[in-house]
């Protein structure tokens, strides 16, 4: 049966994504969203129709997720349901309190690890901060609902990855149009 060889394939992927999810969570989480936060800029940048590839902007990418997109949610998601169990509790401490924080974190951390100064990061954020807060309450306040409510525990990192990913992908669009207005 060579159709089911590809499926085989994804299963025993995602079998090892799994395990290595449940053995080491922190660690598989950083991982997972470092390579996600690189290939979302790329993939960013060539939808921009960029000739060359912006290596210091897929390494910023890369860093912040290795270093903050995987550890931070967890712990976040890891304390927030001690403290509430409803769905639509978690929802609101996420969107209303979690996001705005680390939005203008991760905002002024890709500048830093893009190698400017602290007043070019800060200037940056600000610009940014807010359309960028604003269009992700918007578009994915939804898609946190459904992930909180109806995807199983085990899964939903998986699917937070997926919705990142996309997210990535606007997140790289919006700061590569902004630095080519400034020049």
């Amino acid at each position: 049966m060579s159709l089911s060889k590809p499926a085989n394939i994804i299963y025993d992927l995602l079998g090892a994504y799994f395990q290595r999810l449940y053995y080491s969570p922190v660690k598989t989480k950083a991982v997972t969203s470092c390579v996600i936060a690189a290939l979302g800029n790329i993939v960013a940048q060539k939808l921009s129709g960029a000739r060359r590839l912006n290596e210091d902007s897929v390494l910023a990418f890369a860093l912040f997720g290795l270093f903050f997109g995987g550890p931070v949610p967890h712990y976040f998601y890891q304390y927030v349901h001690l403290l509430v169990k409803h769905p639509l509790g978690i929802l609101l401490i996420e969107r209303l309190i979690y996001t705005p924080c680390f939005q203008a974190f991760g905002l002024y951390m890709l500048a830093i690890f893009e190698g400017k100064s602290h007043q070019v990061a800060r200037a940056q954020m600000e610009k940014l901060y807010l359309p960028l807060l604003i269009a992700n309450l918007k578009y994915l306040t939804l898609y946190q609902f459904i992930n909180i409510k109806f995807v199983p525990p085990m899964l939903r990192v998986l699917v937070s990855n997926i919705i990142g990913f996309a997210w990535v992908i606007y997140l790289a669009k919006k700061r590569a149009k902004e630095a080519s207005k400034e020049k």
